[in-house]
C-alpha cells in the first residue's frame, strides 16, 4: 500500500482529459483523499499536448510531484513525452494496437482502449469512462463509487449515454483489477478530508461574491477567465452584472464607472491586459474611486505563454500606472486565502477609495484542491460610505476630496442628496473643480499618496511564518509558491529550514518581515520569475539581501521534487 499516488491524464486538446480528471477527483474526493490536481494546456482547441495530473493522498497536501505514478496515455504523442516523467514503479496505460507501437516495455499496460470504448458506446468518446474504471480499479476503489461519479456527471444527457458510460467504466474497472496484484497502487484508508471541491478561479469568484461584488467586467484572456465564467453562472442567483467588454480597456472604465455609482466591482485580466488597464488604474486612483482588479499572471512578453504560468508582474503592478499614488497589492497562496483577501481587497478599496489589485497566476488559478468549508460568516462588508444623504454642508457645496489628516475624504453617491457630486481626472478643488494651483496640488498629492499609505501600512496583512526561530534557512515566497515551499520544508530535519510567506506584497510588510528573520537563518526566496523581483524588493524595503534565489521561468511552477533538488544541489543545506 501506498500513502501517496500521482495519476496522470494526458493527450490532445479535444480528447476529454478534463472529464476524466474532474471524474477522478471526485471519486477520490468521495473517499475522503486529499487531492491536489494542476493543469499543462496548450494554446489550442484541438491537438498539441496537454495533461490532468493529480496527487491523491491521506494526508494534506499543496504541490504537485513530479513524477508520475500511473499516466493514461490517450494519443502515441503522448507516450514518449511522459516516458521521462514516470516513476520507478509507474505504470502507464496506452492502445498499442491504435498507436501502432509494437514495443513491449515491463511498465506498459496494453489496452485496446478504441475497441473498448466502440464494443460498449459505439464512440471514441467513452474511452474518458473506461480510463476511469481503469484507475479505479488499479487503486481498488469501489466500482460503486465510480458509478455514483459517472452517473452524476452525464446524468443530464440521458439514460442511454449514462449507461453507456457506466458499462464502459466497469469494462475498464474488470481489466484494472487483474492488474492489481501486488497493491502497490492501493492508497492507505482514509478519512473525510475536504468538503469542498473547487479551483482557484472559483475560490476567488465566491469570495467576490461573499464581498457583494454586483459588478464585474473583464475581456476574456487566459488565466482569468475561470473567474468570469464562475460568476457569470451565479450572476443570477447573486445578483451580479457580468459584463463581457470589448477590450480591458473599457473593462476597467466599466467596473470605474459602477463604483463610481456605488456598486462594488471588479475586473480581471492577465499581464498584458493589466497593461492596457493602467490608465484607468490612475482614474481610479485620481478621481479617488474603489475598485479591485485581478492580474492573473502568466508568462510574457506581450502574448509570451498564453496558458503557462509565472509570477513576473510583482514590479509591474506595485508601479502601474503614472504618477504617485496609494494602492495595495494582495498576493493569495491557496483558495482560502483567495477567499478571505479578495472580500479584504474590497474592504480595503472602499475604506480608502483606491485600486486594490489581486495578484495571481495560471497555476493557482486552474489547480483544484479539496478543502474544508470557508467560515462563510467570518469577514463582514465595510461599504464606510456616507448614507445621510446630504450633499452640503454649512450651506457650501459637498466637497467630495475635502482634505482629511487619514486622506480618506467622506463619500457620498451622485443623486443622493440636494448637492453636486463632482469628479474630475485632472487636479481638482476639495470640490472636485479643475485647478492649478500649485499648494493645492501639493497637499492633494500628500492626501492621495502619503497619508493614505500611511493608513495602509497599519492594516497590512502580516506573512506567514512557519518555524523560523532558530532555524538556519529561510524559505521566503509569494502567491503560489507558499505550498510547495511549506512541503518542502517539511522533508528536512528540524531546525533547518523555515517558510515567510507574503500575502500582501504591497505595502510591503517591512516591519514583520523584519522582525520574523530577526531570529532566522539566511533568506532563499523562491520566485517564478527570472529577476528574482521578490528577492529586490526585500532589498529595497528592508536592506535584508537574500542568500541566493531560486528561480523558474520555464512557464511550468515548482513541483515538489523540483524544488528539493535545487535545494540540496544549490544551497546544500
Amino acid at each position: 500500500m501506498s500513502t501517496e499516488l500521482t495519476i496522470t491524464i494526458t493527450g490532445e486538446a479535444g480528447q476529454g482529459l478534463q472529464t476524466i480528471g474532474l471524474a477522478l477527483c471526485r471519486i477520490f474526493q468521495k473517499k475522503g483523499y486529499y487531492i491536489f490536481a494542476d493543469q499543462d494546456y496548450m494554446s489550442r482547441v484541438r491537438g498539441g499536448n496537454n495533461f490532468f495530473r493529480i496527487r491523491v493522498s491521506q494526508e494534506r497536501i499543496s504541490a504537485p510531484r513530479r513524477f508520475c505514478d500511473i499516466a493514461v496515455c490517450l494519443d502515441k504523442d503522448s507516450v514518449d513525452l511522459q516516458l521521462p516523467f514516470m516513476a520507478e514503479h509507474g505504470v502507464m496505460i496506452l492502445d498499442k494496437k491504435t498507436f501502432k507501437i509494437a514495443e513491449n516495455q515491463a511498465r506498459f499496460f496494453d489496452v485496446a482502449l478504441a475497441e473498448l470504448a466502440q464494443q460498449t458506446g459505439g464512440s471514441s468518446i467513452y474511452v474518458n469512462s473506461i480510463a476511469s474504471g481503469l484507475i479505479a480499479g488499479l487503486m481498488q476503489l469501489d466500482l460503486s463509487l465510480v458509478e455514483s461519479v459517472l452517473s452524476s456527471a452525464f446524468g443530464k444527457k440521458g439514460k442511454d449515454v449514462v449507461q453507456k458510460n457506466l458499462a464502459a467504466a466497469r469494462e475498464g474497472y474488470a481489466l484494472g483489477s487483474k492488474k492489481q496484484e501486488d497493491g502497490r497502487f492501493q492508497l492507505e484508508p482514509a478519512g473525510a478530508q475536504g468538503n469542498w471541491l473547487l479551483d482557484g478561479s472559483q475560490a476567488l469568484g465566491l469570495g467576490a461574491i461573499k464581498a457583494g461584488c454586483t459588478f464585474y467586467s473583464a475581456y476574456p484572456m487566459t488565466p482569468s477567465t475561470g473567474i468570469m465564467n464562475y460568476l457569470a453562472a451565479y450572476a443570477d442567483q447573486y445578483g451580479v452584472v457580468v459584463e463581457q467588454a470589448e477590450d480591458e480597456i473599457a473593462a476597467v472604465n466599466m467596473a470605474i464607472g459602477a463604483a463610481f455609482a456605488g456598486v462594488r466591482a471588479m475586473t480581471g485580466t492577465s499581464g498584458g491586459g493589466f497593461c492596457l488597464m493602467t490608465e484607468g488604474i490612475s482614474l481610479a486612483a485620481m478621481t479617488e474611486t474603489p475598485v479591485v482588479i485581478v492580474d492573473a499572471q502568466r508568462p510574457g512578453p506581450a502574448t509570451g505563454f498564453p496558458t503557462r504560468t509565472e509570477q513576473a508582474d510583482l514590479d509591474l503592478v506595485i508601479h502601474a500606472g503614472h504618477g504617485e499614488f496609494a494602492r495595495a497589492v494582495f498576493a493569495p497562496g491557496n483558495s482560502e486565502q483567495l477567499f478571505m483577501l479578495t472580500q479584504r481587497a474590497f474592504n480595503l478599496a472602499e475604506k480608502y477609495q483606491i485600486p486594490v489589485i489581486l495578484l495571481t497566476d495560471q497555476l493557482l488559478a486552474d489547480t483544484i484542491v479539496n478543502s474544508d468549508p470557508f467560515p462563510l460568516g467570518g469577514m463582514k462588508i465595510e461599504r464606510h460610505l456616507e448614507t445621510s444623504g446630504v450633499h452640503e454642508k454649512d450651506g457650501e457645496p459637498y466637497q467630495r476630496y475635502q482634505l482629511e489628516a487619514s486622506g480618506i475624504s467622506p463619500r457620498r453617491l451622485p443623486a443622493l442628496g440636494a448637492g453636486l457630486v463632482y469628479a474630475d481626472s485632472d487636479e481638482h478643488t476639495e470640490a472636485g473643480h479643475i485647478t492649478e494651483d500649485a499648494g493645492l496640488r501639493k497637499r492633494m498629492v500628500e492626501k492621495r499618496f502619503h497619508c493614505k499609505m500611511q493608513g495602509l501600512k497599519k492594516e497590512v496583512e502580516p506573512p506567514g511564518a512557519h518555524c523560523l526561530d532558530g532555524c538556519q534557512w529561510v524559505l521566503m515566497g509569494y502567491g503560489s509558491t507558499y505550498g510547495v515551499m511549506r512541503e518542502a520544508a517539511g522533508k528536512f530535519k528540524p531546525g533547518q529550514f523555515g517558510v515567510l510567506h507574503l500575502s500582501q506584497v504591497w505595502p510591503f510588510p517591512q516591519e514583520e518581515i523584519t522582525r520574523a528573520l530577526q531570529h532566522a537563518g539566511r533568506v532563499i526566496t523562491v520566485e517564478n520569475n527570472a529577476g528574482a523581483q521578490l528577492a529586490k524588493l526585500l532589498f529595497r524595503e528592508t536592506g535584508i539581501k537574500a542568500f541566493t534565489s531560486i528561480l523558474e521561468y520555464n512557464g511550468r511552477p515548482f513541483d515538489l521534487d523540483g524544488l528539493l533538488s535545487r535545494i540540496n544541489t544549490e544551497v546544500r543545506p
